[in-house]
């Protein structure tokens, strides 16, 4: 594969897990003001100008390592992992949507919960792939491992 290519094939990863940040921002940005602010949340809860850097950088990070695992062979050779990267990434987008916008910290745990699980089968496929595309992962993981506590305790709280 030549290096226009797998240069388009970057930007397209990167467009893609940005595009998916972008959908659940949708979801997010208005309620941040709004209902968010409105319920309690523990003291340990990170201030809101936190969380748009370190979803960016995670969605890079992600990106680059799916890109890495597709690289060598494309999607063929690595469909499984890039099918367990897709659908981790709607379930990353679908959790948006159920904790903000439907109000629903309850129902979003459980949704974390499985969204946990499909990126931890992600990476165990990525390592087993291409190893630096599963050390790219853990960051997220263990964002996701945070988030979840935090929509635990939300949802004990409210």
């Amino acid at each position: 594969m030549n290096k226009t290519s797998q240069t388009i094939a970057f930007i397209v990863c990167i467009a893609i897990c940005l595009g998916a940040g972008g959908i659940g921002a949708i979801a997010t940005t208005p309620e941040i003001d709004q209902w968010y602010a409105t319920i309690e949340k523990p003291k340990w809860n990170p201030p809101a100008f936190v969380f748009g850097p370190v979803w960016t950088t995670l969605f890079v990070l992600m990106a680059t390592a799916a890109w890495l695992v597709w690289k060598p062979g494309g999607f063929k050779a690595a469909k499984t992992p890039l099918i367990l990267f897709a659908i981790q990434l709607v379930l990353n987008v679908a959790w948006s949507w159920v904790f903000f916008h439907f109000h629903q910290p309850g129902w979003a745990f459980v949704e974390i919960l499985v969204l946990w699980f499909a990126i931890v089968a992600t990476t165990i496929a990525f390592f087993n792939r291409q190893k630096v595309a599963g050390w790219l992962m853990l960051p997220y993981l263990g964002w996701v491992t945070f988030a979840s506590v935090l929509n635990f305790a939300i949802w004990q709280l409210n």
